[in-house]
C-alpha cells in the first residue's frame, strides 16, 4: 500500500512510546501497565499497527501484538498464546525477519534456544507465560512489549481471567529482579471505556494500579492532510476547511465516517458547504441509532437513568441514587423505584457499553456524539411540545 494512505502521528507515537520504555521518576507506572480506552472506529488500531509498534521498536524493543477481534471464534488466551508461540518461533529462526532487526541492535547469535518447547506454550503442561517472558527478555536483553488490543474481550470467562492473572505474574517476575536486562510492558486497548479503565482501577483485577488513560482522537492536523490528499483528484467537491472539521467532530471524530460523508457530498447538487453538514448530521443521528439500540431493549428504568446522566455534566453525572433522582424515576416510570434496581440497571448500561464509571458514583455517556444526539432529539421533542 502506499506510503501516504495512512495518516502518520509520529510525535503521539513517540511521547507514549517514551513513556512507556522510558519513564521518568512520575511515570513508573506505566511498568505496570498501560490501559489505554476510546470508543469504535477512532482509528485505534491503525495507529498502534503504524504508528506505535514502529515507535516502540526505533527505541529498540521486541513488540508482541494481538487483536483478540482478530478471530472471534477463538478465545482471548488461545490468542494472545499464538501471538508469543509465532513470536518465539521467528526468534529460534535463522534468517528471520525479528531476529535480524534484533541483530542490528547488538545481538549477534544466529540463533536463539530455549529451554521449552515453544509449542507447549499455552498448553496444560507447558511453560507458564512467567517462564516465558523471563526466558525471552533474558535472551534478547532489551524491553519486551506485549499489546493485547481490545483487550476487554478477557474479561468475563475463566480462561481471559486465568490469562490475565498469567501475564501479571509475567509481569512481576521479569520486572521485580534487581538487575533484569529489560523489561516486560503491558499495553490494553479497548472501546469498552468502563472494562478497559476498570482493569487498572479496580483491587479485583491483577492490573490493579497500573496507567489508565484516554486515546487522543484524530485532529485538524488530519482534515488538513485528508484535504491535501483529496485535492489532488479532478473534479472533485469539498467543504470548507472549518465546514469540514465541524463535520468530523459530529460524525465523532470517526475517520471511515467521514470518508463516507465525503463520498456522499460527490453526488448532491447544493453547495459543498451547505450540503456537508446536513450528510453528516444524517450519518450521526443513524449511528447514534446503532448505538442507542440496546435502551430500548433494557426498559424504560434504563431509558430514565440514561436521560438524567444525559443531561449531566459532560464530565458525567452524580446522584443518581439520591432522593429526588429515585423519585424522578418513579414518577416517570409510575412505579416506585428503589437503590438496588438502579445500581443493577446500572451495571446493565455498562455492559451494554451505553455509560462508563468515570470514578466512584459519578457516571458519563460511553459515546460524546451519542449524547449529543440524544441531548439535540430531546430539545427537538421539547420544542415540537411547545408548539
Amino acid at each position: 500500500m502506499h506510503a501516504d494512505a495512512f495518516f502518520h502521528r509520529p510525535d503521539y507515537a513517540a511521547e507514549m512510546a517514551r513513556q512507556m520504555l522510558r519513564p521518568t521518576a512520575l511515570q513508573v507506572q506505566a511498568r505496570s501497565g498501560v490501559f489505554l480506552s476510546g470508543i469504535r472506529r477512532l482509528g485505534k488500531t491503525t495507529f498502534l499497527r503504524h504508528d506505535l509498534i514502529p515507535a516502540l521498536e526505533a527505541m529498540g524493543s521486541l513488540v508482541v501484538y494481538v487483536d483478540l477481534w482478530a478471530d472471534r471464534s477463538k478465545n482471548p488466551s488461545s490468542l494472545v498464546h499464538e501471538a508469543v508461540r509465532t513470536t518465539l518461533d521467528q526468534l529460534v529462526t535463522p534468517g528471520s525477519g525479528l531476529l535480524g532487526r534484533l541483530k542490528s541492535l547488538g545481538l549477534g547469535v544466529p540463533g536463539l534456544s530455549f529451554s521449552f518447547q515453544l509449542d507447549s506454550v499455552g498448553k496444560p503442561d507447558g511453560a507458564a507465560l512467567a517462564q516465558v517472558f523471563t526466558e525471552l527478555v533474558d535472551k534478547v536483553k532489551t524491553d519486551v512489549v506485549l499489546i493485547v488490543d481490545e483487550v476487554q474481550q478477557a474479561l468475563g470467562t475463566e480462561e481471559g481471567n486465568h490469562l490475565l492473572f498469567g501475564l501479571k505474574a509475567a509481569r512481576d517476575a521479569v520486572n521485580t529482579r534487581p538487575r533484569t536486562p529489560g523489561y516486560l510492558l503491558f499495553l490494553g486497548t479497548g472501546s469498552h471505556k468502563s472494562l478497559v479503565a476498570d482493569m487498572a482501577t479496580r483491587r479485583s483485577q491483577p492490573f490493579a494500579g497500573a496507567m489508565s488513560a484516554p486515546y487522543v482522537p484524530l485532529g485538524e492536523d488530519f482534515i488538513a492532510w485528508k484535504r491535501a490528499q483529496l485535492e489532488q483528484l479532478p473534479g472533485i467537491k469539498l467543504p470548507s476547511s472549518e465546514v469540514m472539521w465541524q463535520g468530523f467532530i459530529a460524525l465523532g471524530q470517526r475517520p471511515e465516517d467521514l470518508q463516507s460523508a465525503l463520498s456522499q457530498l460527490q453526488v448532491r447538487s447544493e453547495e459543498p458547504d451547505v450540503a456537508f453538514p446536513i450528510i453528516c448530521a444524517t450519518l450521526a443521528a443513524a449511528a447514534a441509532d446503532v448505538e442507542l439500540a440496546p435502551l430500548d431493549s433494557l426498559g424504560a428504568l434504563a431509558v430514565a437513568i440514561f436521560n438524567r446522566i444525559a443531561e449531566g455534566d459532560e464530565g458525567g453525572a452524580s446522584r443518581l441514587f439520591s432522593a429526588d433522582a429515585l423519585e424522578s424515576y418513579t414518577e416517570q416510570i409510575g412505579m416506585a423505584i428503589d437503590t438496588p434496581q438502579v445500581q443493577n440497571m446500572l451495571d446493565r448500561l455498562i455492559t451494554a457499553d451505553l455509560i462508563h464509571r468515570q470514578s466512584h458514583g459519578v457516571y458519563a455517556v460511553a459515546d460524546p456524539f451519542v449524547r449529543q444526539t440524544w441531548l439535540r432529539r430531546k430539545g427537538m421533542q421539547i420544542e415540537k411540545i411547545a408548539k
